[in-house]
């Protein structure tokens, strides 16, 4: 059980942490390298259920790729906390996140995501349009890293 504060968890879920050896975190870790387009923070996630990996996706945004993050520049004028003021910049956009792309390889690749869980490396929280999405599609549980928001706050 972690015991910091995240910026957001739905009333009634918790966050479930693995360390970085455990199989499907290092699972989640090379799809943020695989799939990312942001190279300052890259983010990977899998779908797993019954020990298979049903889907994968990184954080990836050619705006981002080619841009850059709007968000991060306007933390040095405004203070923008992680999770807040997406609508700033568009390759934020939550369609973006490694959470719902993986969502969307597992459905793509015709999966039934009830039941299923979630695995998330390179950040240390997941926002809310991802726990509505995870939800909604019927994730049972999500893990993060062991130390995540010391390695990735």
């Amino acid at each position: 059980m972690n015991t910091e504060r995240l910026p957001y968890v739905p009333l009634g879920w918790e966050i479930f942490y693995v360390p970085e050896e455990n199989e499907f975190m290092q699972e989640a870790k090379n799809a943020a390298y695989v799939f990312s387009t942001d190279e300052g923070h890259p983010t990977g996630s899998v779908v797993v259920r019954d020990e298979s990996v049903l889907g994968r996706g990184g954080n990836k945004s050619l705006f981002h790729k080619h841009i850059g993050c709007v968000r991060k520049g306007l933390r040095r004028v405004f203070p923008v906390a992680s999770g807040k003021m997406y609508w700033t910049c568009y390759g934020c956009s939550p369609k973006f996140h490694a959470e719902q792309s993986a969502i969307r390889d597992a459905k793509r690749n015709g999966h039934d995501l009830t039941g299923a869980d979630l695995y998330l490396w390179g950040h240390w929280w997941c926002c809310e349009s991802c726990w509505e999405k995870m939800i909604d599609v019927g994730i049972g549980r999500v893990f993060l890293l062991e130390g995540a928001g010391k390695k990735f706050q």
